[in-house]
């Protein structure tokens, strides 16, 4: 039972039990009361105060400055007759999730003048009790001025990355649908060409076997050498569908420049923290088509590679010493930095390119962290 007990606690913080005392706090000013119908009248604002606040959480457009003025009206009853300011509290934590900014502000406004002009009438009508909690008083007043900013800003952060979310989710599968479309395509232009002329040049060699069978086996040599092609194709293709680590696309970076005798500068070992498969296989590709560009281009003899992944977004720099080339010019030429550009555009990465004693490529993709929102107000 008490395991039970601190794990809600653990779960749940100390909020409940701060409002749970709030909540019983107006019933010790109200039976300080030496009138039964001061008691009476407390009781039942303090009931009616509850109420209007759980519907105030529940109303949308208009109803909301109904409820509020409600609110604020018992708050500053309870003020006057009992020297109880803690429902202003209450009021301030429900005007920080009104989500429209008229409304939050007007009621804002309205809210603060109403519990300053309380306060003001109490130090005018100087109670002993009032003074007595004058400390409390000032804090209540300084969380009716700030507690309703940092509530609002806080759910329209928590809003924001709620829309992110769902963009990102959008372009997920947004992703999926160009792959599938390009796989559709690849099978397309690999298989279904390759098998129709396999399908040509059987019957052709079918109707020739007995004519000229000479030809008829030339024919099946050549469905022979196609049905091989549309092989490799295939594979290839499907190995580049899987996705790779860049960890494992550096190894393969590597021998592509020693085979091409292009000295490799930079560190072995790459450590990635909450980067998608996806997004390594992005990166991947493009470090691949950065490195081929150095082996085709630049005449270096030494190619510098990092990688550095910050809190959010991921660089790659492939820097080499070459001739270097003119970014304005090369582009779109052969060089492959412009299916490398589209490839980084399509999430939302971006492409330097300098040219200082050799060419430096910068790759950047962002990486981000979202938090789903948790309610709507109006």
């Amino acid at each position: 039972m008490f395991k039970k007990f601190f794990n809600n606690l653990k779960s749940s913080g100390i909020s409940p039990y701060i409002w749970s005392v709030f909540s019983i706090l107006p019933f010790y000013f109200i039976f300080r009361s030496t009138s039964k119908i001061e008691i009476a009248v407390g009781i039942i604002l303090t009931i009616l105060f509850f109420i209007s606040l759980r519907f105030a959480f529940l109303s949308r457009q208009w109803p909301v400055y109904l409820w509020t003025g409600i609110l604020i009206s018992i708050s500053i009853t309870m003020a006057i007759l009992f020297q109880f300011v803690y429902f202003a509290f209450y009021i301030a934590y429900y005007n920080g999730h009104i989500t429209n900014r008229i409304a939050f502000l007007t009621l804002y406004v309205i809210h603060l003048v109403a519990t300053t002009i309380s306060i003001n009438y109490n130090f005018v009508t100087p109670e002993p009790l009032f003074l007595e909690q004058l400390p409390f008083i000032i804090i209540i007043w300084i969380s009716v001025i700030l507690l309703p900013f940092n509530i609002h800003n806080r759910k329209k952060q928590e809003r924001l990355e709620e829309q992110l979310e769902d963009a990102n989710k959008r372009i997920a599968d947004l992703v999926k649908q160009e792959e599938r479309q390009r796989i559709a395509r690849d099978l397309h232009d690999t298989l279904g060409q390759k098998l129709s002329l396999i399908g040509l040049k059987s019957d052709l060699a079918r109707k020739l076997i007995s004519k000229d069978p000479e030809q008829a086996k030339e024919e099946l040599v050549d469905v022979q050498q196609t049905a091989r092609t549309a092989l490799n194709e295939v594979r290839k293709m499907v190995s580049q569908m899987r996705g790779i680590r860049l960890k494992d696309e550096i190894i393969l970076v590597k021998q592509i420049l020693k085979a091409a005798s292009i000295d490799f500068i930079g560190e072995e070992e790459i450590k990635l923290n909450n980067v998608s498969l996806f997004l390594e296989n992005i990166l991947s590709m493009c470090m691949k088509e950065a490195v081929t560009n150095v082996v085709k281009h630049s005449k270096a003899t030494e190619c510098r590679i990092s990688i550095e992944q910050t809190w959010n977004e991921v660089r790659i720099t492939v820097q080499d010493n070459g001739v270097g080339m003119d970014p304005s010019e090369d582009i779109g030429k052969g060089s492959g930095l412009l299916g490398l550009g589209e490839r980084l555009d399509f999430v939302n990465g971006s492409l330097d390119i300098i040219t200082n004693n050799g060419t430096t490529i910068i790759m950047k993709v962002p990486t981000v962290v979202k938090q789903a929102d948790k309610e709507e107000r109006p």
